[in-house]
């Protein structure tokens, strides 16, 4: 690091300029990543997946890609007119092709498909919608719902960045007061983003990517990036004081600040990247593309916080300070101190009443209730959302994500033969019985039969949207129940595929694998922080304050969403389930980010015990030193995190405020309360370190 240092500080124009370039090329590279995103929920190797691609390759309807055509109509009399409408309209597809027009009180609705995946069926979505509207005609379905969620993110990203970004801006005037050091933190933050929705648009073309990378990107990426610029501008601050008179001072105090709060950085970033590689193994592409992404977002954070930012302070010099700082930096140094001592002079009552209040806030998780996704918490002024409205009210929203079976012959012409005609027939009658179901279609040609008659389908539309808990508990009985009812010949293999069976698949396989992963990511995370703070006790004590933080952001999401609390105070949505795919995300990002600012506090103290401190005393010296950059980086978190959380989408808003809170809490009583109190209770055990563990880590133990 001491070599490195020196070389950025020595090379600090060239390496801006390399940085530049990258940036330039990070925000063209974001220009071209909208229609590379997607929001599939297919799981490959699953029933869902092999029934999905047997309605895309012999029926000639990706599931995904299916428009859903809504016409209001009072009856059939038009119904030759409907026909030719929708048979233009199938036109604009490529191998488009129309269902036949069904009626229901005061509309007509059609489904029309094509051979497009997801994303190329949204980028027509406008088409479509250019054919229907002389007509009258409105247009939804997954593709429509994509298009119109992908603009509606777009304006909740450059809101949310408004927010952070002013907010961050008043945390760091605060903090660093009015000089340039201010600036430094943002522009680590800008190289950061951009160098990372680059590599995203990289990956985007060998992966799935998810609509929602960009805004995850780009506001936790900003919260991360400048909570590494405060910590090295502050502690290179220190530095500059402490090297004043020396020849070339500034240099002195870069490299200091790179060996110093620099390997702090670097190893917070591999414990923010412990967490979030849980979610790159996770054999989901919708969550894995998550996972790489996020971990991204901490190799290009530091990436940035290691090199341009020090070439910037090498070129700042004593820029960055100034008189009323110096001072702001000693009251602060004094407040934190005192509040410090409060703590580590008398731990028990503190500990026990942080416990308690952290408890209490995680209670409310043990009534989170999961769902794939919805098409209910959407914004209400889509496009796609009056049709849907449209189709609740007159029949279901189950109608634009019909249950698809399909029922393989075995070769050409076998899904003819009698036996599976007859099993067909029972089960379409099991299926009729059931209270969720609306309508069962089957037959024996045309769109049921596919061309070489080896496959055969059966359509079921449910009464409730495809997340819901009747719909999913259906897909489960058919699968385990009804089918084997069915008494299917042997030689015959049922697929059970469609949005509501993708749904089942998409939450069993993330959940199924999580416990495996989690423990394997914490085992990381354990030998990180063991071997930075040759410490064998605090990355036990670490992993469990992660826990509590993490069951706190879940709590706080129950209650705002599923209780209804974030409506009333915050305009936020009521639901009955969380998506599915949040919850796992909080959890992989409050990981890292908890040990994050838990690394930022001890590296101080095993600074202070290093410097001959004892105790609670290394304690005290620890938080008074940390005490206003940690607080003003978890501010500056919560601030883009709430950036998220206003956005007009669900799943953002549950992720934004989940987030948030877990991360207010943590850098709050977690880390200034109950911390200290159990490391001052610890007292020399804090650094137990046994000779295997060290030998282990490669690390000798005078270290």
């Amino acid at each position: 690091m001491h070599a490195w240092a020196r070389m950025v500080a020595r090379r600090r124009y060239l390496v801006v300029g390399i940085w530049a370039f990258v940036v330039a090329s990070g925000l063209l590279a974001n220009h071209w990543l909208p229609p590379l995103l997607t929001t599939s929920l297919e799981v490959p190797g699953t029933s869902s997946a092999q029934a999905n691609t047997i309605l895309s390759g012999d029926f000639g309807e990706n599931v995904e890609g299916t428009f859903t055509v809504v016409l209001r109509r009072a009856n059939a009399s038009l119904r030759a007119a409907d026909e030719r409408l929708l048979s233009r309209a199938a036109g604009a597809l490529p191998q488009g092709h129309a269902s036949s027009v069904q009626y229901a009180p005061g509309i007509a609705y059609a489904n029309v498909s094509s051979s497009l995946n997801l994303q190329a069926a949204a980028s027509r979505t406008l088409a479509l919608r250019r054919t229907m509207a002389p007509r009258g005609g409105l247009v939804t379905g997954p593709p429509a719902i994509q298009h119109d969620v992908s603009v509606v993110l777009a304006a909740d990203l450059r809101t949310g960045e408004l927010i952070a970004v002013l907010a961050a801006l008043a945390v760091l005037l605060v903090s660093l007061g009015w000089s340039i050091a201010v600036l430094l933190p943002f522009v680590t933050a800008l190289a950061a983003s951009a160098s990372t929705l680059g590599a995203v648009f990289l990956a985007a073309h060998g992966i799935l990517m998810v609509l929602y990378v960009p805004d995850v990107v780009e506001l936790i990426g900003l919260g991360l990036a400048i909570d590494y610029g405060l910590l090295m501008v502050h502690r290179y601050r220190e530095e500059l004081h402490r090297h004043a008179g020396a020849p070339d001072a500034g240099t002195e105090a870069v490299v200091a600040t790179m060996c110093t709060a620099g390997r702090t950085v670097m190893a917070s970033g591999a414990a923010v990247g412990a967490g979030l590689v849980v979610l790159a193994v996770v054999p989901v592409p919708f969550v894995r593309s998550l996972g790489v992404a996020g971990c991204l977002v901490p190799v290009f954070s530091v990436a940035a916080a290691l090199s341009l930012l020090p070439a910037c302070l090498a070129i700042a010099g004593q820029r960055v300070t100034s008189r009323r700082s110096r001072a702001g930096t000693e009251a602060a140094g004094q407040f934190w101190e005192r509040a410090a001592r409060l703590v580590v002079e008398r731990p028990v009552v503190p500990a026990i009443c942080s416990l308690a209040l952290l408890s209490a806030a995680a209670t409310p998780a043990a009534w989170l209730a999961l769902t794939p996704a919805s098409t209910t918490a959407i914004p209400p002024r889509m496009p796609s959302s009056e049709a849907l409205a449209l189709l609740r009210a007159s029949i279901g929203p189950g109608v634009i994500t019909p249950l698809e079976i399909v029922v393989d012959g075995g070769g050409p012409g076998a899904a003819l033969r009698p036996g599976i005609g007859s099993a067909v027939s029972r089960l379409a009658d099991e299926l009729v019985s059931q209270p969720q179901v609306f309508v069962v279609a089957i037959g024996d040609r045309g769109q049921y039969i596919s061309g070489e008659g080896r496959y055969r389908r059966i359509v079921v539309v449910p009464r409730q949207d495809f997340g819901s808990p009747p719909t999913m508990a259906l897909v489960k009985r058919l699968d385990r129940v009804l089918v084997a009812r069915a008494h299917f010949p042997s030689s015959a293999r049922v697929f059970v595929g469609g949005a509501p069976a993708q749904g089942v698949d998409f939450l069993d396989s993330v959940y199924g694998a999580l416990p495996w992963l989690v423990l394997g990511a914490s085992l990381i995370a354990y030998l990180i922080l063991a071997r930075t703070w040759r410490s064998a006790l605090l990355p036990l004590l670490s992993l469990a304050l992660d826990a509590l933080s993490i069951a706190a952001g879940f709590g706080a999401m129950v209650v705002l969403f599923r209780f209804g609390a974030g409506r009333a105070l915050f305009g936020l949505y009521h639901v009955s389930q969380v998506e599915g795919w949040a919850p796992v995300f909080i959890l992989a990002v409050l990981f890292g980010l908890s040990m994050d600012y838990q690394m930022f506090i001890v590296a101080r103290v095993r600074e202070a015990v290093d410097a001959g401190m004892t105790g609670r005393r290394a304690v005290q010296a620890g938080l008074a030193s940390t005490g206003k950059v940690v607080s003003a980086a978890g501010a500056v978190m919560v601030a883009a995190l709430c950036g998220l959380a206003a956005s007009h989408i669900a799943g953002m808003q549950e992720l934004g405020v989940g987030l948030a809170s877990g991360v207010a809490l943590d850098a709050t009583v977690v880390r200034f309360v109950l911390l200290p109190a159990l490391m001052s209770l610890s007292g020399r055990w804090n650094w137990w370190f046994p000779r295997p563990l060290a030998s282990a880590l490669h690390m000798p133990l005078s270290q």
